[in-house]
């Protein structure tokens, strides 16, 4: 099938398009210290590196290598390059720059290619963040989770085809809301099968609007803090990049999205899929705000989503997300266990590999409920002693059964952020101490830290003495102050920065150690501007309802700017709804299936129309021109509308003020 070229690569899970080696910045990395060092190699002392299940795991049911050609787009920008992290030799002891558990993830992130699970179920594994899995039916194939873009989704259904025979397509199950899980959609499917009922697709209640909310409403923001949280602007090297925890990295390529036809919406739906028997278990609020899980009857198989992987995940992520529940996510868990777990014989996740066998498979799902609830109770009984949330995950331990299991280990999420998360679910983000209630912000709190503690040359003279002791997270924390209050000071800047870096190389989170040594790339060379995203791809621009978009435009107004200004429009979209539209007080409100008698203008178009103009593809004047658009009215009041929209800068300071 042909792929439409969408220049709008992003979306807010975490994708940044790839940069060229040149791209990168100037200043090298440095070398481990001694302290790092030391840290790293404790570790070895401490978890069961002898144990190797989970590699026969990873290894087991290779059928097919991944193909060796970088993929690339029509422009010639990478997509995926599947040498990436050759670098990365499964067997080798870790470099001294890497964390030992966190490089062993990475070793098995790393074994990828084409792999049966069971009888008819395959997954491919590695070809982007996510897993593709495909199942075999009585008239073709079902497809779980077509990866992230649509580039490496074909090349992932064109692996099986070689090695398997080539089958139709005839469904696709989205398992929830995150992009890597639908956004290479259309690299399998036609659109113009899906509308002729040849292919259908399946997903949990409110995907759409949860897909939409999580990459328009902040993704500015969360885009540009994914590429700390992916590494995106960093060399894979055992200096930099070694992966993300949850998959290597994310692929570049054409985010595309088609809404489903069947919807999943409560615990108990069985539906019979190409001949094969689903039973869907809902889990809304856990990994993701629409998720769901299931078990395929007749090969003994749960599908577990991203509930039950093989590391401790975020309760909430680094690029910035709504927090999610630990509590519920244990019940899901619980609930799974008590409805397959008896019978089941394989589960396989939508990352990282299977477990087979009902006691390894028992095994694993009471200690990743085990370990959410832990973070859950222990974190409101810390509170509820009294303890602030930072005191809280300082203190925190998970019981050794926990703490030495590998799927417990915090390489995309970790124990510190996710305590630190629960306890402002439940409490905010207030510690009740009425001395943090109105805090200065960070650039004048910055210059009076700097100033009470005798300038900056006195700190970076006490700071450089506590990195030689190796006080990395003391170094970072006080000589930011410095980098806050006089961001030209280039001493506090590099050693803030190596700083950054160590921790970074002490890292067991994939998502930490990127986080670190993008902050220290960024202070030692600047703000590196790639290509910019856009979260608004085309196909979920078109998912939009106009209620979201409307909402969306709220969060563009410039509050101030336009707090004087009064405006009543009437929109009309024919059969796709008519809307009263209201500025006032500086708030943009709407109401659906109404229109003012008083209102200052009407704007009547076609919803077709309104995404052309959201994706620049036609001008409001073209529009108007073109006899796409019909204005009565008052034509100026749109314009002036308009004029208070914010244009979001991507590329704004994170490390830096």
């Amino acid at each position: 099938m042909k792929l439409n070229k969408i220049a709008m690569h992003l979306a807010i899970a975490g994708m940044l398009t790839s940069l060229s080696a040149s791209a990168l910045a100037t200043v090298q990395p440095k070398e481990a210290t001694e302290a790092t060092i030391q840290a790293n190699n404790a570790l070895y002392q401490k978890l069961p590196f002898a144990d190797r299940t989970d590699f026969a795991n990873a290894h087991k049911g290779f059928i097919a290598a991944l193909p060796q050609d970088v993929l690339k787009g029509e422009t010639g920008n990478i997509i995926w390059d599947p040498a990436k992290y050759a670098f990365i030799k499964e067997g080798e002891k870790s470099p001294a720059t890497v964390n030992p558990s966190l490089w062993r993830q990475s070793q098995l992130i790393n074994i990828g290619g084409l792999f049966k699970v069971t009888d008819g179920v395959y997954q491919v594994r590695n070809q982007d963040l996510s897993n593709m899995t495909i199942i075999e039916g009585e008239k073709g194939i079902t497809i779980v989770d077509p990866l992230l873009s649509a580039e490496p989704a074909k090349a992932a259904l064109d692996l099986y085809y070689k090695n398997c025979g080539k089958r139709p397509v005839v469904a696709v199950i989205y398992t929830h809301s995150h992009i890597d899980h639908y956004g290479g959609v259309r690299g399998v499917v036609d659109e113009a099968d899906v509308k002729a009922g040849k292919v259908k697709i399946y997903a949990p209640a409110g995907v759409m609007a949860a897909a939409v909310d999580e990459n328009v409403m902040a993704g500015n923001a969360m885009s540009r803090r994914a590429a700390y949280q992916y590494g995106n602007l960093l060399k894979p090297s055992a200096t930099g990049q070694v992966g993300a925890g949850l998959g290597t990295t994310t692929s570049a390529g054409t985010v595309t999205l088609l809404a489903p036809t069947n919807i999943i919406d409560h615990t108990g739906q069985e539906e019979v899929i190409d001949g094969l028997t689903y039973d869907f278990m809902m889990a809304p609020g856990s990994e993701a705000p629409s998720e769901m899980l299931w078990y395929v009857k007749e090969k003994k198989m749960i599908e577990a989503a991203e509930d039950v992987t093989h590391t401790l995940h975020n309760t909430y992520s680094l690029r910035g997300a709504k927090i999610r529940d630990p509590l519920a996510w244990s019940k899901y868990i619980n609930a799974a266990i008590d409805r397959w777990g008896n019978d089941a014989d394989v589960i396989i996740a939508q990352h990282h590999w299977p477990t087979w066998g009902n006691e390894n498979i028992l095994k694993l799902m009471k200690g990743q409920r085990d370990m959410y609830r832990y973070i859950n109770d222990q974190t409101l009984r810390m509170a509820n002693e009294g303890m602030t949330r930072d005191e809280i995950a300082a203190n925190f331990k998970l019981p050794e059964t926990l703490e030495k299991t590998w799927a417990s280990r915090g390489y995309y999420g970790t124990v510190s952020h996710d305590v630190k998360a629960t306890y402002v679910f439940y409490l905010g983000w207030f510690d009740g101490n009425p001395a943090t209630l109105d805090e200065l912000p960070p650039v004048d709190a910055a210059k009076k830290y700097v100033d009470y503690m005798g300038g900056a040359d006195k700190i970076l003279a006490k700071a450089k003495t506590d990195y030689a002791q190796g006080n990395y997270r003391w170094v970072a924390q006080v000589v930011s102050k410095v980098v806050f209050a006089d961001p030209d000071n280039a001493a506090a800047r590099n050693l803030e920065a190596d700083a950054l870096e160590q921790l970074g190389y002490q890292a067991e989170a994939g998502t930490w150690r990127n986080f670190y040594l993008t902050g220290a790339q960024e202070l030692r060379n600047g703000v590196l501007k790639g290509p910019t995203p856009n979260t608004a791809s085309p196909d979920t621009v078109r998912a939009m309802t106009p209620e979201m978009f409307f909402d969306y435009m709220g969060v563009h107004v410039d509050g101030i700017k336009a707090a004087n200004a009064k405006i009543l429009l009437n929109f009309d979209f024919g059969d796709q709804g008519k809307y009263k539209v209201e500025m006032e007080n500086g708030v943009l409100n709407h109401t659906a299936n109404s229109q003012a008698a008083d209102a200052d203008a009407t704007i009547t178009m076609s919803r077709d129309t309104l995404n052309r103009i959201i994706l620049k593809q036609e001008t409001v004047q073209q529009a108007k021109d073109n006899g796409d658009m019909k204005i009565t009215g008052d034509a100026a009041k749109l314009s002036e509308l308009m004029s208070y929209m914010d244009k979001f800068e991507f590329w704004f300071n994170i490390v830096t003020p």
